[in-house]
């Protein structure tokens, strides 16, 4: 079954000849978007820079050979996942049996058979497809179609070892929805699926960037991630969240805050030390929630 593709997948070429590299990328230029490297710091380079979907990677290489630099991509965080092919015109069983141990998914043999080369390259990418399928399902919220609390948590943790390293702030806020028990009670839980659902599409569609993160945490309860933020920034933008939930004008008679769904949110904003703790974030923001909503609910509080 053939897996449709919003954009083209991307695969790194890396070979020292020139020749090998153009007659690679006349096979693959159609169907693919093809990145060229010809050593292996450019390989680590582009690797890192544009997230291949697979690398095809010579063994023959000057300075560094391809075991070597497969061992480095496996090493780095941002390559570690990416699935390498080795190029090779060695054809014995130990070079091959070395490669695989290192971490190599399949061998591509010169000279090339263009048939061949097309076949393994597109059985890859849709294994790669297929996978990335799979940690989306694992990484979304159910209802809402968000990210959910582990998807969250993982970026929370990327996003503060950045921090650490940039010196910039990052703020982080705790949205939930007001006396939505009460909503759930008079209005079904069907009614409450969809306000959930109606809440999360708003956050999502009006963060600013693609850096900024969006999840349901849990229940009623969502969370939104800001890396290079800083207070004042983060505050306004969650007031004009607040805002637009309240604007939707979503009827809920049953509250004692508004005849409207609102949202109350706390936030907070760190510099990243580096003897800290993401989750310090985390309970800070909830503090500040929890002032909101002792505070009479549809606002946000910062600290």
């Amino acid at each position: 079954m053939n897996i449709a593709k919003a954009t083209k997948q991307k695969v790194l070429i890396a070979d020292d000849e020139r020749s090998n590299r153009k007659v690679l990328a006349d096979i693959l230029q159609a169907d693919y978007t093809v990145i060229l490297a010809k050593n292996g710091q450019q390989v680590m380079e582009r690797a890192i820079q544009h997230r291949p979907d697979l690398i095809l990677l010579d063994i023959i290489m000057p300075e560094q050979n391809g075991y070597e630099i497969i061992c480095d991509l496996k090493a780095h965080a941002v390559t570690s996942s990416i699935p390498v092919i080795f190029i090779s015109a060695l054809d014995s069983v130990d070079d091959e049996e070395k490669g695989l141990l290192l971490g190599a998914s399949d061998y591509i043999t010169k000279p090339f058979r263009h048939t061949l080369v097309k076949a393994r390259i597109d059985n890859h990418m849709q294994m790669v497809c297929q996978r990335k399928l799979l940690e989306d399902l694992v990484n979304l919220d159910g209802l809402t179609n968000i990210a959910n609390r582990r998807c969250f948590e993982e970026a929370l943790l990327t996003e503060w070892q950045r921090a650490q390293r940039s010196g910039l702030p990052i703020s982080l806020a705790m949205i939930d929805v007001d006396h939505f028990k009460q909503y759930n009670d008079n209005y079904g839980h069907g009614g409450g699926d969809s306000v959930l659902r109606i809440v999360a599409k708003t956050l999502r569609n009006n963060l600013n960037r693609p850096s900024d993160n969006v999840a349901r945490y849990g229940g009623e309860e969502f969370v939104v991630l800001l890396p290079d933020t800083d207070q004042t920034g983060a505050a306004q933008l969650l007031n004009e969240l607040r805002a637009k939930i309240e604007k939707l004008v979503i009827p809920h008679a049953f509250s004692p805050t508004s005849q409207y769904i609102t949202v109350s949110a706390g936030g907070a904003t760190l510099i990243a030390e580096r003897e800290s703790d993401a989750f310090s974030l985390v309970e800070l923001a909830d503090n500040s929630l929890y002032k909101a909503k002792n505070q009479g609910r549809n606002q946000v509080i910062w600290s």
